[in-house]
């Protein structure tokens, strides 16, 4: 297993990036679960076990802008065609630091594992927890390279009143580490807005390779 992919998010976390460069880095993927390309600004990295040899050179078969190349949905297409994985989307990116002391939001844990939202999240993730507020519902859990991630779901009915913004907060609070991440579909710009506005940074983009 590789230590590459943890190293390099956790000097991201820190606001230390890859050189900007131009250049992509390719290294073994953390484990068997996790592959994918993580790209930041004028550097790439894709951690998957394929030959480096094959993915530069469907790299440079694949793309006109060297930048943009390893987030091309051709090249992303073969990747998933060779190794037989899936990807739903091309995510944004983003990370906090942890918060001391408890949520002001009030919530109760979900301690049952065959709860719809608690299995779901078992799928992407390690040592998941969830936790429910009146509206929505903030999951803390180990994901790529095993850091930790949070997600948010907040009722229909619930939303417009900033309880996505306050669940993000919490996820801050609640994490045993000193960051958490979070991947954000550009295009749910409600999404978006409520990570920024819980302090979340942009550091990049993400697309993940998931075993089928």
């Amino acid at each position: 297993m590789s230590d590459a992919v943890a190293d390099i998010l956790a000097a991201a976390a820190r606001g230390h990036f890859p050189p900007a460069d131009g250049s992509v880095t390719v290294v073994p993927q953390p484990n068997v679960r996790d592959a994918g390309v993580l790209a930041f600004t004028a550097h790439s990295v894709i951690f998957t076990d394929e030959d480096p040899d094959w993915i530069r050179g469907t790299l440079a078969a694949t793309a006109s802008d060297p930048l943009a190349a390893t987030m091309n949905p051709v090249f992303l297409a073969a990747v998933l065609a060779r190794t037989g994985r899936h990807m739903n989307t091309v995510d944004l990116l983003t990370v906090a630091p942890a918060l001391p002391g408890a949520p002001e939001l009030a919530l109760r844990e979900i301690a049952d594992p065959d709860h719809p939202r608690v299995a779901r999240a078992w799928k992407f993730r390690d040592d998941v927890r969830v936790w429910a507020a009146d509206g929505g519902v903030v999951i803390l859990g180990r994901g790529v390279a095993g850091r930790w991630e949070a997600a948010v779901e907040v009722d229909e009915e619930a939303r417009g009143g900033g309880l996505g913004t306050a669940l993000a907060v919490a996820a801050r609070h609640l994490v045993p580490d000193a960051a958490v991440w979070a991947q954000q579909s550009p295009g749910n710009a409600r999404s978006v807005r409520a990570f920024q506005a819980a302090g979340y940074r942009p550091v990049g983009s993400e697309a993940l390779f998931i075993a089928s």
